[in-house]
C-alpha cells in the first residue's frame, strides 16, 4: 500500500490535477494502490457503532470474528456500522443526482456543513506522505477538516475527498459525530468560487486500516461525489485508532 516519495512525487501531481480537471475518474484507477487509510494520530478511544445488529434485517457474514456486510449499509440506528466486502461498489445514491459542476481550476472547498451532527468547519487542504498515507489536518487544529488537494474539488466529477480528526489530546474534533450520519442526511459544502453544492448520504461503513476499501473510496464515478473519513474502532499498541469511519455522499444539488 505504501510507495516512496519520489514515485508519489512523480505519478500524483500531474494525473490527479489533470483528473481534478476533466474527471477525475478515468485517472484514479491507475493510482488506487499508491493511498493508504488516513491515520490521524489522536489519542484515546472511540466506542464501535455495532447498534442493531440483527442478522435477520441485514444479511451479514463472519469473517475473522467481525461483521462484513455484502454492500456498504445506509447507517443509522437500525443498522451495523461495519465494513462491506473489499469488491463491492460505493453504494447507489439515496435519491436525485444532479451533473457536476463544470470544471473550475481556481476553485477550492472553503467550509463544510453538516446540520445533523451540528459540523460547520473550514476546510484545508492535505497531502500524502512519504509513505503513501493520506495525512490529517494538524492535532493543534481540532475543527480544521482537510480536503485531499490532488481529489476532484467538490461538486466536480469524481470522489472528492475531505478528512478531519474523531477526537485529539484536547478532546473531541470536528469529526467527533461522523459515525451517527445515515443514508439521506446532508452535507454542504461552500467554494471559493461561490458555489454551494450539498451532498445527500448514500452509505457508512467502518472498515479496518489494514483491510481499507481504497478502489471503493478513491475510484471512477460518473458523477460528483464525497468521502468524509476519520478515525474509528479501538486504539491498538500502537497508540493509534484500528478502524476508518468512511461516509459515501453524492451531489444531489448546487447553486451560484
Amino acid at each position: 500500500m505504501t510507495e516512496q516519495k519520489s514515485l508519489l512525487n512523480k505519478a500524483l501531481p500531474g494525473l490527479l490535477i489533470a483528473g481534478s480537471l476533466g474527471g477525475v475518474a478515468a485517472i484514479m484507477a491507475g493510482l488506487l494502490s499508491f493511498i493508504t487509510p488516513v491515520d490521524d494520530g489522536s489519542d484515546g478511544a472511540a466506542p464501535l457503532a455495532q447498534a442493531g445488529q440483527d442478522p435477520e434485517t441485514v444479511a451479514m457474514y463472519n469473517v475473522a470474528n467481525s461483521f462484513v456486510l455484502p454492500s456498504v449499509g445506509p447507517g443509522g440506528p437500525n443498522s451495523p456500522l461495519a465494513p462491506a466486502v473489499l469488491t463491492a461498489p460505493p453504494p447507489a445514491p439515496a435519491g436525485a443526482v444532479v451533473a457536476p459542476i463544470k470544471p473550475n481550476a481556481k476553485a477550492k472547498p472553503l467550509r463544510i456543513k453538516i446540520p445533523k451532527i451540528k459540523v460547520n468547519a473550514p476546510i484545508g487542504s492535505v497531502t500524502v506522505d512519504a509513505k503513501g498515507e493520506l495525512q490529517a489536518p494538524p492535532l493543534s487544529k481540532p475543527n480544521l477538516t482537510g480536503w485531499y488537494r490532488f481529489s476532484p474539488v467538490p461538486g466536480a466529477k469524481g470522489p472528492a475527498i475531505i478528512n478531519g480528526h474523531v477526537t485529539t489530546k484536547s478532546g473531541a474534533a470536528v469529526f467527533r459525530r461522523l459515525k451517527e450520519l445515515a443514508k439521506g442526511d446532508q452535507i454542504y459544502v461552500y467554494r471559493t468560487d461561490g458555489k454551494v453544492t450539498r451532498f445527500t448520504v448514500s452509505g457508512i461503513e467502518q472498515v479496518k486500516k489494514s483491510a481499507f476499501p481504497t478502489k471503493r473510496v478513491y475510484g471512477n464515478t460518473d458523477n460528483s461525489q464525497l468521502r468524509l473519513i476519520t478515525c474509528g474502532g479501538m486504539v491498538g499498541g500502537n497508540g493509534h485508532y484500528e478502524d476508518n469511519v468512511v461516509v459515501y455522499a453524492t451531489l444531489s444539488k448546487k447553486k451560484g
